[in-house]
């Protein structure tokens, strides 16, 4: 079966559920040929030399060994009635419709201690003592989650190689994304690995998630390889795992390489998402980059993508950095036509270009058009104007000039006051 090549294979740690209650690790021990009997009976020989008396209460399961050779005995047990207000009101939010097997190992988590409890003890008599079936697993699960528990790791992870989980590759995929989030790519890695280990197809599905989990931290090698990997196995590319492979190469500052896959996507007649096409939008702006910056605004609208204010500025702000100022203002003519009105922020970019180009008649000329369409200026420009007047020397002759673009309500800036208190 193809897998990712030796990255994702090499300095590999089991994950945590493959632990025993002492030690945590077991001794290079495979997880593809570990079952649940054998992990059980592992955990009770690392147990039986712990134990001296005959019985035991472990998480409130109750067990009991007289000789070492002989199957510890879990007996399940609820909680005690020494709850703290904080387990009772988290007791008492469970759902209504949870099964009661569901609710027993619930309270149990809820008041779990990791100094006096243990988990897989806890899990195990669970099992053995209710018998659950897949169903009380995901619900199991989805509690945890909503309640942002921080067992939900090593819940998961132990479910996974349980038979009544019925695991499937989907369930592995979940837990390798849910510790992408969470920035833990060495152990969603371990998670791949013993998923291929035990004989699960890797699909589009889970190497798309290891895609975005690459191309979010910054490995650009790795997610490149992942969506190789994709092509390799012949799987369907779809618009996310573009999307991430995308952003990996904007991360990465890769623009031209980015350009070139989108427009691979859309020989394929399908689209990158807007926040992609921001993204892209705004590297090529911080950098000045104009003419790029207008092939990205241009490939947005062939994308079927209405262009908002916002992306309107960051073409703004490229030709403003690049010191074309009259493209910079034939996009706020544009943005007139379109009915969109300029924010703050491109008023003063467009002042800002003005002073770079030291064109005072032009950003005079360009107030009064603003003020001939009704548009008012607000905190960012109004600052921008009294900078580059007081730096001119000429606050007091411009003084007259700025009353008449005094922004009224609370909250709002006065030009003309800053000049005169300044």
């Amino acid at each position: 079966m193809p897998c990712l090549s030796p990255f994702l294979l090499s300095n590999a740690q089991w994950p945590s559920v493959l632990a025993t209650v002492s030690n945590k690790t077991f001794c290079k021990l495979p997880c593809i040929h570990v079952s649940n009997w054998q992990m059980r009976e592992h955990q009770r020989k690392s147990h039986a030399s712990t134990f001296i008396q005959s019985s035991a209460t472990v998480h409130g399961c109750e067990f009991d060994e007289s000789d070492e050779k002989e199957e510890i005995k879990l007996k399940w047990m609820n909680v005690g009635p020494d709850l703290t207000e904080d387990q009772k009101k988290a007791i008492s939010q469970l759902p209504l419709k949870m099964s009661n097997r569901c609710k027993a190992l619930m309270k149990r988590l809820i008041c779990f201690s990791p100094d006096a409890d243990d988990l897989s003890l806890l899990l195990a008599a669970w099992v053995k003592v209710m018998k659950p079936r897949r169903a009380d697993w995901l619900a199991i699960l989805k509690e945890i989650k909503r309640m942002e528990n921080p067992l939900l790791f090593e819940v998961m992870e132990y479910a996974l190689l349980e038979n009544s989980f019925e695991a499937n590759v989907r369930d592995y995929t979940k837990l390798i994304d849910l510790y992408a989030k969470q920035n833990l790519l060495e152990h969603a890695e371990n998670s791949f690995q013993v998923m291929i280990k035990r004989g699960f197809p890797c699909d589009q599905v889970t190497l798309t998630v290891l895609i975005h989990m690459y191309s979010k931290a910054g490995y650009l090698d790795r997610a490149k390889e992942a969506f190789e990997e994709i092509k390799l196995l012949g799987l369907p590319l779809d618009k996310r795992a573009y999307g991430s492979m995308l952003m990996a190469y904007i991360r990465a500052e890769m623009l031209e390489h980015a350009e070139r896959l989108m427009k691979e996507m859309e020989e394929q007649d399908f689209y990158a998402g807007k926040e992609v096409y921001k993204a892209l939008l705004r590297a090529y702006s911080t950098n000045g980059n104009a003419d790029g910056a207008q092939r990205v605004f241009n490939s947005i609208q062939f994308a079927g993508i209405v262009p908002d204010s916002r992306l309107c500025a960051l073409l703004l702000n490229a030709y403003c950095m690049a010191g074309q100022s009259s493209k910079a203002h034939s996009v706020l003519e544009n943005m007139r036509i379109a009915g969109l009105e300029p924010s703050d922020r491109c008023i003063a970019l467009m002042l800002g270009a003005y002073e770079r180009e030291n064109n005072l008649d032009a950003a005079l000329y360009f107030l009064i058009e603003l003020e001939h369409n009704g548009v008012l200026i607000a905190d960012e420009a109004s600052q921008v104007l009294v900078g580059w007047f007081r730096r001119l020397g000429v606050v007091g002759e411009v003084q007259q000039v700025l009353r008449e673009f005094v922004v009224d309500g609370a909250g709002s800036f006065t030009p003309y006051n800053a000049c005169k208190t300044k």
